[in-house]
């Protein structure tokens, strides 16, 4: 089921809602610059064997409107929109997953809505909070000094993505998530290439947005907040992660109350389809332990095969 959501004056926001209507909701949120259909098919079908699966365009991409440059916005704003979202397809709380940016949206979420909120999960993002990162041997360091960006992704988002044509710009597109991608698993360019063919005959055009990357991004930090989060919370640590990489989120398993650790191999800043399997099993282990607690003292989620699960902080 698809619709449209209006989230603001002059703002609307293409929407889509798949599996049974009367399972538990979950809401995917998407990062920077990407439509819906940047969470692959695949996966959005795993995860609807349990869940209405909700998952929408962010304004200024894909369907929805493209309202920057007529309607500054903050990133905060980002994050009310996804519970305009959940609203308009009657989900009084859902489980949400964020990715990059929204992994950002879903902190806010938990730190401002937590009653809106069944469980959440992260992935390839940073925290919102001024914490250290506590390692094994007791050894404080400063969020700050956490590691940067690859230089090489950097260098590409420096540069202008001048418009000669669909082709040219999926070309481009594809090198980005080459580098997103990591370099610990195999690069699938012609999958690639036709998710993001999708993806720009959904948009119905194919310049790109730099809307995100502008909005106001200050007033984010949620220290406290997150600190006092009684939310059950999965955070997914991509070791090939470019833009986030380890130990960002063993630093935000740490800086979230009762967050869990989910160690995945060979995954970067994307979603390839090795990782397809095992990341929905994680998810909906976790989100199905949210609705049928175990009655005996639990260690938390047991881990897929390949995958390692530890406790906050460990």
């Amino acid at each position: 089921m698809r619709r449209t959501v209006d989230i603001a004056p002059g703002v609307r926001l293409w929407s889509e809602a798949r599996g049974p209507a009367d399972a538990p909701p979950l809401l995917l949120i998407m990062g920077a610059a990407t439509s819906a259909l940047g969470w692959p098919e695949e996966f959005v079908d795993a995860l609807a064997a349990r869940h209405r699966v909700i998952r929408y365009d962010h304004r200024d991409t894909g369907r929805s409107t493209r309202a920057y440059e007529s309607r500054p916005y903050r990133v905060a704003d980002l994050a009310e929109d996804a519970l305009g979202v959940l609203d308009a397809h009657g989900a009084a709380r859902a489980h949400v997953v964020g990715l990059s940016l929204g992994g950002l949206l879903t902190q806010l979420l938990l730190a401002d809505h937590p009653e809106r909120l069944l469980s959440a999960t992260l992935l390839g993002t940073c925290a919102l909070s001024e914490h250290p990162l506590t390692g094994p041997d007791g050894t404080e360091t400063a969020a700050a000094d956490l590691p940067g960006i690859d230089p090489r992704v950097l260098e590409m988002w420096a540069c202008p993505a001048p418009d000669h044509g669909p082709e040219a710009e999926l070309d481009r597109r594809v090198a980005h998530w080459r580098l997103l991608s990591g370099d610990e698993l195999p690069f699938h360019a012609e999958e690639l290439r036709e998710r993001e063919r999708r993806d720009i005959e959904h948009a119905g055009r194919h310049d790109v947005t730099t809307a995100h990357g502008r909005a106001d991004a200050s007033g984010l930090l949620r220290t406290a907040e997150l600190a006092r989060n009684t939310v059950p919370t999965l955070v997914v640590e991509a070791t090939a992660e470019p833009v986030f990489p380890p130990p960002h989120a063993r630093h935000l398993a740490q800086v979230i109350a009762g967050a869990r650790l989910v160690v995945m191999p060979g995954i970067g800043h994307a979603l390839p389809r090795e990782c397809m399997p095992p990341l929905a099993d994680a998810i909906l282990e976790h989100t199905g332990a949210c609705f049928f607690p175990s009655p005996a003292p639990n260690p938390g989620p047991q881990a897929p095969d390949g995958l390692k699960i530890s406790p906050s902080g460990a």
